[in-house]
């Protein structure tokens, strides 16, 4: 009896377990869909389903009046609920333009509609994501981000919020006071560095209040992830431990590494080391105790430092060892390892070295993201990562830099591609890894459809779709120059090909002669004038959807690609002029570039996705006392301009053409240099370059530390200013 009466209550609470699961999820599902369509919340009617294989499903149907989104889990009714609202209602939601124009009663689903996903796993975001989109994210913002991930079938994200305050607690228990930690803790701009062991410190010291607001912050987005079916990847040690560690422990094997990116030096605790385990432990059970955990713990090794041997044998232990510090908190942890190194560090990663590494960890106890699939397919050289579940993942941005592109084809076919091909090994799911967000959504959208489908997408259908719920109007027939100016797109910006990430524009590099600067990539994958077509298409068409927000945005980004990519021959003049020793010459184009800078801010200005004011205000917001805002304002104009300090060999990697920093830096630098090269042609005599640098420099660190108000709100009309930029520009382009 007593057995029978333990099975019983162990099947009851299992029964209730998987009833509560579902009543949190369909509660979660309906909140999500009253925060996107508030007014035609109650057109809808919420249901589980159960799963087929493992694999997440959803099924849309009519049941009178009411339109039923039934799915296994959360995201899975979102993603039913995106799927109407695209292919029923003609309707999108990205970063960069949202079209909810929906009727007052919704259209029926005349068939019923099933969707299974091929993929366990959808994969989100990058630790750099953290910086160069996320620094000072609010409640409000992150709710809107994972409304955005649920729609669009993410499962799997990369939660790091308040990996700070874990750490915090864990060197106090451990003996540590703030003054040894004060060198440790960066500030809240560079805490994806922070967190990858490359840099200590910079842009600190780090309050009490912003580790405070983390963790608050955490607590709600792992609550509303994890309610909505999520499994969010936590972090994990890898051995970064604070320069005061030796003073602590002298007795601790240490090892001192360098980014090379201009920081200090960083300290790795060696995994031989007993304290390694110990504190891998220590961290991982206080991060359960404060976040709970899904079993999935992040944790790279060497990112971007080459490790000190390329033996098999130690870099087979060293790997055992840090799973071994997961496993001892955690029986079912599961590391969630970045496959980055082995894209950036090719000649150092041979095979012997990356099967080394893999194969000290139990199959199912790693999984590999194959970083940057798109442009390099590792997983192809690497037998599949060795019998690893593995993901196939799109990194497309770095930076944050602003710029049209992507790899469309590769996008749409490739995926499919590798999960219907036999040597594939265990490929679990997609992803999304961009460095950065809230620009380009086309590819996004595009990247996030292989979600439910195991077949390459007809791009050409794709676009049409896209075109008519971006922009809210019309049929096919009617958006017949949409369709060709996107085709245009497809075949430049978007073709994917010579080059690894978008182009810069020569405006946003450090002020030279030659034809780059340092991190200002200007090789375009198209020639300028092949994008001017599009150009012509989108002004013909402004008029029709003048009323779109989708519209908007994108006439204003092509009208910026265009002005952007006509920085470049416009250069070619004022250096011909100055080469010619025409003094007359030099200062009309010279006069020019300043001018083009100039309205391209105008323009910016009309989208409050372009403003350096956001940034800014956002970043001072987060801040508790005047010296917190002062702080922080300093890590927000650092990272996208310096990075580092006057001396960064990073300035301009993640450069923005931002509205606020096109006139306030960028401009003035050039009017500087511009002023520098007409004293030296006056006076017979050639520019000194270094001396320049040297000087801009120091008037760049200036502009970090001080303070300004932008405009935090859009102004003026993006159509009418992109409309008289097209008269005063379009002809000067083919000359």
């Amino acid at each position: 009896m007593t057995l029978f009466r333990n099975l019983f209550l162990l099947l009851s609470l299992i029964v209730w377990s998987v009833s509560r699961a579902a009543g949190l999820s369909s509660e979660a599902s309906q909140a999500l869909i009253k925060r996107i369509i508030p007014e035609h919340a109650d057109q809808f009617v919420v249901e589980p389903l159960a799963e087929n294989n493992e694999k997440d499903c959803f099924e849309i149907f009519n049941r009178g009046n009411k339109i039923v989104l039934a799915g296994n889990d959360g995201v899975a009714i979102a993603s039913a609920l995106y799927y109407y609202l695209n292919e029923y209602c003609h309707c999108q939601i990205t970063w960069n333009g949202v079209n909810m124009n929906l009727p007052a009663q919704l259209p029926k689903v005349t068939q019923k509609i099933t969707k299974n996903s091929p993929y366990e796993y959808r994969y989100y975001l990058n630790y750099c994501t953290y910086n160069y989109s996320m620094s000072w994210w609010d409640w409000n913002r992150w709710e809107k981000e994972i409304d955005w991930m649920a729609l669009h079938g993410i499962n799997m994200p990369l939660s790091i919020t308040g990996e700070e305050y874990v750490w915090n607690e864990v060197y106090k228990e451990m003996g540590f006071t703030d003054k040894e930690l004060e060198s440790f803790f960066c500030g809240p701009a560079y805490f994806s560095w922070f967190w990858m062991g490359n840099l200590d410190g910079w842009g600190g010291p780090l309050p009490q209040s912003w580790m405070n607001r983390q963790k608050d912050l955490q607590l709600k987005i792992l609550q509303r992830e994890r309610e909505l079916g999520m499994k969010p990847v936590l972090s994990a040690f890898t051995g970064h431990v604070p320069v005061t560690f030796k003073e602590r422990f002298p007795n601790a094997k240490l090892k001192q590494t360098n980014w090379n990116n201009g920081f200090a030096d960083t300290y790795i605790l060696d995994s031989e080391d007993p304290m390694f385990a110990e504190i891998g432990k220590k961290y991982l059970q206080k991060q359960t105790e404060l976040f709970g955990t899904d079993h999935l713990y992040s944790a790279d090794t060497f990112n971007e430092n080459e490790p000190p041997s390329n033996d098999p044998e130690f870099l087979s232990k060293l790997s055992a060892r840090v799973y071994e510090g997961m496993r001892q908190a955690d029986p079912d942890a599961i590391w969630v390892m970045q496959g980055w190194l082995f894209f950036s560090d090719r000649k150092f990663w041979n095979a012997p070295q990356v099967k080394a590494l893999l194969d000290a960890v139990p199959n199912d106890k790693m999984i590999l993201l194959d970083l940057i699939t798109e442009y390099e397919p590792v997983w192809k050289r690497t037998e599949a990562y060795y019998g690893k579940p593995w993901i196939w993942n799109m990194l497309h941005n770095f930076g944050g830099n602003i710029s049209l592109f992507g790899q469309m084809e590769k996008v749409a076919s490739q995926p499919a591609a590798a999960l219907n091909d036999p040597a594939c090994g265990k490929l679990k799911g997609i992803g999304l890894t961009m460095e950065a967000i809230e620009q380009t959504p086309v590819m996004y959208e595009l990247m996030m459809e292989n979600t439910w489908r195991n077949s390459a997408i007809d791009l050409d259908s794709w676009l049409k779709s896209y075109i008519r719920n971006r922009y809210g109007k019309g049929t096919v027939a009617s958006n017949a120059d949409m369709f060709k100016a996107w085709q245009i797109l497809k075949n430049t910006v978007y073709n994917g090909k010579e080059i690894r990430d978008g182009a810069e524009s020569i405006l946003t590099g450090r002020p030279t002669f030659d034809s780059i600067a340092k991190w200002t990539k200007t090789k375009l994958n198209y020639n300028r004038a092949d994008l001017i077509p599009a150009w012509d298409l989108f002004v013909r068409s402004a008029v029709t959807y003048s009323i779109s927000d989708g519209f908007q945005y994108d006439l204003v980004d092509i009208t910026r690609q265009v002005l952007a990519n006509y920085a470049r021959p416009l250069q070619r003049k004022w250096v011909q002029a100055y080469q010619d020793k025409n003094l007359s010459a030099f200062q009309k184009y010279s006069k020019q570039y300043i001018e083009l800078i100039d309205d391209m801010d105008k323009l910016l200005a009309t989208r409050t996705d372009f403003l350096l004011g956001k940034w800014i205000a956002d970043a001072r917001s987060c801040g508790t006392t005047e010296s917190e805002k002062v702080l922080y304002e300093r890590n927000a104009r650092d990272l996208i301009t310096l990075w580092g300090d006057a001396d960064s060999p990073l300035h301009e990697y993640s450069c923005r053409q931002w509205s606020g920093l096109l006139n306030d830096f960028y401009k003035v630098r050039w009017q500087k240099f511009f002023a520098e090269v007409e004293k030296s042609m006056v006076s017979g005599k050639s520019m000194d370059v270094v001396a320049f640098d040297e000087e801009i420099a120091r008037w760049e660190w200036q502009w970090v530390n001080e303070h300004k108000n932008f405009a935090t709100q859009a102004s003026g009309n993006s159509v009418v200013e992109a409309l008289r930029l097209y008269k005063k520009y379009r002809n000067q382009l083919t000359n």
